[in-house]
């Protein structure tokens, strides 16, 4: 039985919901564990299924913190407690802290890196920074801990092609080769928004739709792209609007690093034909507002190597319009991708009133997400790290 040390940053554990890397831990711990690995969540909250063993670890302050203060004599004493075969570290520029920590515990356990997020993206001869992670400069410093990790690591694993491209690149460029240690390991979907594909059906042709915005409101996720979308679509279309509010009232710290969540939910809840929901954390409340839906959004940030929320659309049957770029044009049927607002417009208006258009990219978007079973994916994880 392989045992498996998974670290995981949780920076909103009263907020699960909202945090990716948890659901995707959750949702991936009993698969696991049913195909005989041992799971040990380091977190600060733990996974659904109680056959997991359980490490609570801090909250750290900030984004910052979490990258350049993984707690050396905390990760020593984990490692030493729990005795992995496998650590799983899911904060990339942590891992040369894990790999030391793994040294003076006397671990000859495989390290593997999880690039749940990438702090920057692959353009054209450059690499782009996230200008989330780049206050007061810090972006190159991220960049560089980010590249040191790589090298840390026994095995990387990504998200996509895309994600693949960009962190061999990035890798590439601070002189080190991942080839052979790179493998591509898509998150899994959520068996709870799962639409099953006999049921679906175009709306009757004319009929206005609702559309879903369910991603983070940061504005680097290119909110403000999509503040301008919505007054276009709701002024030339009769589309409806939902936009999910993800993150409720956050931290003060939160809130003095970054405001924009919170001032672009308020412009969106400004504008008329929109409307700003929550579904308080709860899944089956989630997938009823998905249900009341007929299509959706891809954000408009720049390097997302893959995004949660699409794929809760797509395995609920929802086609999924998004800018030509990056993932999406990976992941996303080529005739629901625009470049323009107008292009957006227009493929609002052909959902609208093509019924064999609409069906069509709807079965399309389901099975899409056939092979992202969470049995299938921890099959490929743990393939992956044997």
């Amino acid at each position: 039985m392989t045992r498996i040390l998974y670290l995981l940053n949780i920076s909103n554990p009263d907020k699960l919901a909202s945090d990716s890397g948890w659901i995707f831990a959750d949702l991936l711990a009993p698969p696991m564990i049913d195909q005989g690995a041992e799971f040990v969540m380091a977190a600060p909250a733990r996974v659904s299924d109680g056959r997991a063993r359980f490490e609570r670890t801090t909250v750290p302050v900030n984004k910052y913190r979490a990258r350049f203060d993984p707690g050396m004599d905390e990760l020593v004493a984990l490692i030493k407690r729990t005795a992995p075969d496998v650590v799983v570290a899911n904060q990339i520029e942590a891992a040369p802290a894990v790999r030391a920590a793994l040294l003076e515990a006397k671990s000859h356990a495989l390290l593997t890196g999880y690039c749940h997020y990438l702090p920057f993206s692959t353009q054209p001869g450059r690499l782009v920074q996230d200008p989330a992670l780049d206050d007061r400069g810090l972006g190159w410093p991220v960049l560089l801990a980010f590249a040191a990790g790589l090298a840390a690591c026994d095995r990387i694993l990504v998200h996509s092609e895309t994600a693949a491209a960009w962190v061999t690149d990035a890798a590439a460029r601070a002189g080190t080769d991942i080839a052979d240690r790179m493998r591509i390991v898509p998150p899994p979907r959520d068996e709870r928004l799962v639409r099953d594909p006999a049921t679906l059906t175009a709306p009757t042709t004319g009929t206005p739709l609702t559309g879903i915005y369910n991603h983070r409101l940061y504005e680097h996720y290119g909110t403000p792209r999509f503040v301008t979308l919505a007054e276009q679509l709701t002024a030339r279309t009769k589309a409806r609007l939902r936009v999910m509010d993800l993150f409720g009232t956050r931290s003060p710290e939160r809130v003095a690093l970054d405001d924009s969540p919170e001032r672009m939910r308020a412009e969106l809840a400004a504008l008329p034909g929109v409307e700003v929901r929550t579904d308080l954390g709860d899944r089956g409340t989630y997938r009823r507002m998905l249900e009341e839906c007929q299509f959706g959004f891809g954000p408009f940030r720049a390097g997302c190597p893959w995004a949660m929320s699409v794929i809760d659309c797509q395995s609920m049957g929802l086609p999924v319009i998004a800018p030509r770029m990056d993932w999406f044009a990976e992941h996303i049927a080529d005739g629901l991708l625009f470049t323009t607002d107008a292009e957006a417009v227009a493929l609002v208006e052909r959902l609208t009133h093509d019924e064999d258009f609409y069906l069509d990219h709807a079965k399309g978007a389901l099975a899409s997400t056939t092979g992202l079973h969470p049995a299938s994916v921890a099959a490929r994880y743990l393939e992956a790290v044997a």
